[in-house]
């Protein structure tokens, strides 16, 4: 799994070759979930409501980095790691 930044137990990864519309995928605790880097919202799956607001915080400030890594991947070059939320 290309992980690019993990915090509280929370792991965030992009893949290669997924599909649009372009997104990250999130691990907690045996449950998965798919958010838009654009919209932030939840596209696919689940994550319990305090860990949701951790991504959305994070990913609030971090997603010109997401929109690169996203790009990287679609073009199967390396992600590069995003600092995790302090």
């Amino acid at each position: 799994m290309p992980e690019v930044s993990r915090f509280y137990g929370i792991v965030i990864a992009i893949y290669h070759n997924d599909h649009p519309p372009a997104h990250f995928h999130i691990r907690y605790a045996g449950r998965k979930a798919k958010m838009s880097i654009e919209t932030l919202e939840v596209l696919d799956g689940s994550v319990p409501a305090r860990v949701l607001a951790l991504v959305i915080e994070w990913a609030s400030q971090h997603r010109a980095a997401l929109r690169q890594d996203w790009e990287l991947a679609v073009a199967q070059k390396p992600l590069n790691p995003i600092p995790p939320l302090e």
